[in-house]
């Protein structure tokens, strides 16, 4: 792949994220549901060794559900994106 087709899927992914991340379901998914059902929800949430950045999909400090939830999108979508680079650099540099 060129640089130009990278920035291109990076623009696309960007894209997707923003617009599509907010018509995303409310309802928890199939492991927070299996951890309500069988009710050791609370000890996850209070034995975590990580705090998130950003808390159940919705950025911090921004009134507005559905932006803050798709800027949360843009900002996951860029730091995996910045991982993978990083990676595949180093990679890179090993086989060569």
């Amino acid at each position: 792949m060129n640089r130009k087709e990278i920035i291109i899927g990076l623009i696309i992914a960007l894209i997707v994220a923003f617009f599509l991340s907010p018509l995303a379901s409310s309802l928890p998914d199939g492991l927070e549901k299996v951890a309500h059902d069988h009710d050791f929800i609370a000890k996850s949430e209070q034995g975590s060794i990580l705090k998130s950045p950003i808390p159940d999909y919705s950025f911090p400090g921004i009134k507005n559900e559905r932006m803050a939830t798709a800027i949360s999108a843009l900002l996951g979508t860029l730091v995996i994106f910045g991982i993978s680079c990083g990676l595949a650099l180093l990679l890179k540099r090993r086989r060569n």
